[in-house]
C-alpha cells in the first residue's frame, strides 16, 4: 500500500487533513510532533535547522511497507528530499498566502506564526520554498477548497484504509 508525503507551508492545513484521514481509519504521522524532528547543523555551518530524524523516518517507512496499509506522513523539512524515492506520492498542499496567514493567526493548536517576525518568515519561505516543493510534487491540492474535497482527493491516492474509522 502507498506511503504518501503531505507537504506544504505553515497554515496550509497539513495537520487538519491528517486528523480527518485518521478519523477515517488511515495511519498518519504528523512529523512536526512526537520526536520525528531534530535540530541539525546547516551545511554551511551558520546554525541549525529542524530536519527529520532520518533513522526514525527510514524505520517508519520500512516497517510500514511490510504492513500492507496506506500511510500518510506530513511535514516540511529540508532533508525530506532524501526520502522522495520512498514515497508513492508527494502531495503539495497549497493556498494563497493571505489565507495561510489568516489561518495561522486564528489557529490555537500551534503557536508558530503568531509573532510578526514568524509571519514574515512564512511569507519568505512561501516565496522561496514552495516552488521547490511544487517542482517535486506528484500532486498539488488547493486547500482553499472545502476540507472534505481535500480529504477525498488524498483518499483517492491511498485507496481504502486498513484500520477501522475512529
Amino acid at each position: 500500500m502507498p506511503v504518501i508525503l503531505v507537504t506544504g507551508m505553515s497554515g496550509v492545513g497539513k495537520s487538519t487533513a491528517l486528523i480527518a484521514l485518521q478519523q477515517r481509519g488511515y495511519r498518519v504521522v504528523d512529523a512536526d510532533y512526537g520526536g520525528w524532528i531534530e535540530d541539525r547543523p546547516h551545511p554551511d555551518g551558520t546554525g541549525t535547522e529542524p530536519q527529520w530524524c532520518e533513522q526514525r523516518i527510514e524505520a517508519l517507512i520500512a516497517d510500514h511497507e511490510q504492513s500492507g496499509e496506506p500511510l500518510f506522513i506530513a511535514g516540511t523539512v529540508s532533508n525530506q528530499v532524501a526520502f522522495y524515492p520512498r514515497f508513492d506520492e508527494i502531495v503539495l498542499l497549497s493556498a494563497p498566502i493571505e489565507l495561510l496567514l489568516d489561518r495561522i493567526v486564528r489557529r490555537d493548536t500551534n503557536p508558530f506564526g503568531k509573532a510578526a517576525a514568524e509571519r514574515d518568515r512564512i511569507m519568505a519561505d512561501t516565496a522561496e520554498i514552495e516552488p521547490l516543493l511544487r517542482s517535486a510534487a506528484t500532486v498539488e491540492i488547493d486547500t482553499s477548497r472545502p476540507l472534505i474535497d481535500v480529504v477525498e482527493r488524498l483518499v483517492s491516492l491511498a485507496g481504502p484504509p486498513s484500520l477501522p474509522p475512529h
